[in-house]
């Protein structure tokens, strides 16, 4: 009987940095797009993410590094004064409309369906209770229909 190959393991954060940011990177850098809204603060964030990362590399259990790079993103997005794209005018719809909700609104939407994660999953990288996920996606997601009546746009 023969056995399926087995996906290959991502790089780990402790053994080759180098590598796991080569694989972290667009996912990363897409997630911080969508909570930025803004190209140039977006990759800001990304890299500020993972110097974070890189300083606390030993101290991170090998299966939860994406985990811990997830909630350092969205940490240092929350900590970041408030600011409006600089290109507000050239971003897609929904950038502008995200960039209209309070910040932990976009935190979760954009974990919850931007990055696919589940209630739970978006509730441990915020720290925070499956209920209150539930209230932030449900204001969040009124917030959007308000912008985008049905049928006149998409839901994330």
């Amino acid at each position: 009987m023969s056995r399926r190959p087995s996906a290959p393991q991502p790089p780990s954060p402790r053994d080759d940095f180098a590598a796991y940011t080569a694989h972290t990177w667009p996912w990363l850098l897409r997630a911080a797009h969508l909570l930025t809204g803004d190209p140039r603060a977006a990759e800001d964030l990304a890299r500020g993410t993972l110097a974070e990362t890189y300083a606390r590399r030993r101290r991170i259990p090998r299966g939860d590094a994406d985990f811990h790079v997830r909630r350092t993103l969205v940490r240092r997005h929350l900590r970041l004064p408030r600011r409006h794209p600089a290109d507000a005018g050239q971003s897609s719809p929904l950038l502008r409309a995200l960039a209209g909700l309070p910040a932990r609104q976009r935190v979760v939407l954009v974990l919850r369906y931007g990055e696919g994660l589940s209630k739970s999953e978006t509730a441990q990288v915020l720290g925070c209770s499956t209920g209150t996920v539930t209230s932030l996606l449900r204001r969040g997601l009124a917030a959007l229909e308000d912008t985008f009546p049905s049928g006149a746009g998409a839901r994330p």
